[in-house]
């Protein structure tokens, strides 16, 4: 039961306890008030200007008068009053019940605000604030308590991304002299076969460590957001990436199966070229000798492939940053592709979800937001 209808019902209820009471204390005194017992009476004439009365015998009255006693008299007029203030009390318990969920509803808007900005907040987007204006009560200290978290949060994200984003750049130069050195040393007319295998091996590590790095800085940019949008063909990038890993799947032996229709959506053409990318290589990278990627773009953005068998639970983590399944450690990746994808798809409010494709592979779906552009024929 949702915390608005808890209160309204503890409004009825204690004003129908309130009010059940306030009846019984008018019943009582009534009774109190009108001590008729045995009495006859007739009609009550006045016999002088100060309010003294006489009795009429009952024979004395015409044929068709009604003689009632004191005790019918006093039991009709309580059980004429006990239903009227029944009746009364089930008017006012209604209007009781509706003010009381108006009544509520006031005292819990600021909450509800709290719980939309909540709602409302990503590891990308702690941009929102509640700001709830009112006097300093205690929902006002809780407002802006967390306002003041969210700025402490907001504060302490910025310097992790700045940190990985300074650190991955810094990393660039010395691994790109560290290439520049074993090319120089592998070129060498002395250079034995044993040095040309060890450069090679070096070379191969100081790659997988650029890509290590590229990707970091990626993932860093992503999730900072989008400073900058413009109008990008989701069809067209998918075109062209496809043609980019080509010639990787060639060389393992798999093959394209794609199906795109105009797509236009607004963010950043190169985060979106990369999100295109690594679903693509990782397609073709998880996959077996002879088998396809599917490519399909209608209403969202769907690559599966049929590589090895992918266990449902195993899924969410490969979201997380250098998580992979068991049988593709020491493979070309470096266990951050889905986590730019899923970042990527969150700067243009968008969304990634994967499941187990029937079989053997993985089903990625990519949610972005198209817009009312349509390309013109």
């Amino acid at each position: 039961m949702r915390l608005r209808t808890r209160l309204t019902a503890w409004y009825a209820g204690v004003f129908l306890i309130a009010g059940v009471a306030l009846i019984a204390l008018n019943y009582w005194l009534l009774a109190e008030w009108m001590p008729m017992d045995g009495a006859v009476a007739a009609r009550a004439l006045p016999t002088d200007p100060y309010g003294s009365y006489a009795t009429i015998e009952a024979a004395q009255l015409p044929a068709d008068t009604v003689v009632v006693t004191g005790e019918q008299l006093k039991a009709s007029t309580m059980s004429t009053v006990l239903w009227q203030s029944i009746i009364a009390l089930l008017v006012a318990a209604v209007i009781a019940v509706w003010l009381g969920w108006v009544v509520a509803g006031r005292v819990l808007a600021p909450l509800h605000s709290i719980t939309t900005t909540a709602h409302r907040l990503e590891a990308t987007r702690l941009d929102q604030r509640i700001e709830l204006d009112g006097p300093p009560d205690e929902l006002k200290e809780l407002a802006d308590t967390f306002d003041g978290m969210l700025d402490r949060l907001a504060s302490s994200f910025d310097s992790q991304k700045r940190f990985v984003a300074n650190a991955s750049h810094e990393l660039r130069t010395p691994l790109a002299v560290q290439r520049t050195l074993i090319e120089v040393a592998l070129g060498a007319p002395d250079a034995s076969d044993e040095i040309r295998r060890l450069g090679a091996h070096l070379l191969d590590t100081n790659e997988r460590s650029e890509k290590l790095i590229d990707g970091l800085l990626l993932l860093a940019r992503s999730d900072r957001g989008l400073a900058t949008r413009e109008l990008v063909w989701l069809d067209e990038t998918i075109e062209d990436e496809v043609q980019s890993c080509a010639s990787l799947a060639a060389s393992k032996e798999v093959t394209f199966d794609v199906s795109v229709r105009p797509y236009l959506v607004e963010g950043d053409p190169v985060l979106l070229a990369q999100l295109i990318g690594n679903l693509l290589r990782n397609a073709v990278l998880y996959n077996k000798p002879g088998g396809t990627v599917s490519v399909r773009l209608g209403r969202e953005l769907v690559v599966s492939n049929t590589g090895p068998t992918v266990p449902a639970e195993a899924v969410p983590g490969l979201f997380e940053p250098f998580r992979r399944l068991r049988d593709r450690v020491g493979t070309a990746g470096s266990g951050l592709g889905l986590s730019i994808v899923q970042s990527v798809a969150r700067a243009h409010q968008g969304s990634v979800k994967a499941r187990p494709n029937g079989g053997g592979g993985l089903v990625v779906q990519v949610n972005l937001p198209e817009t009312g552009v349509r390309q013109p024929s």
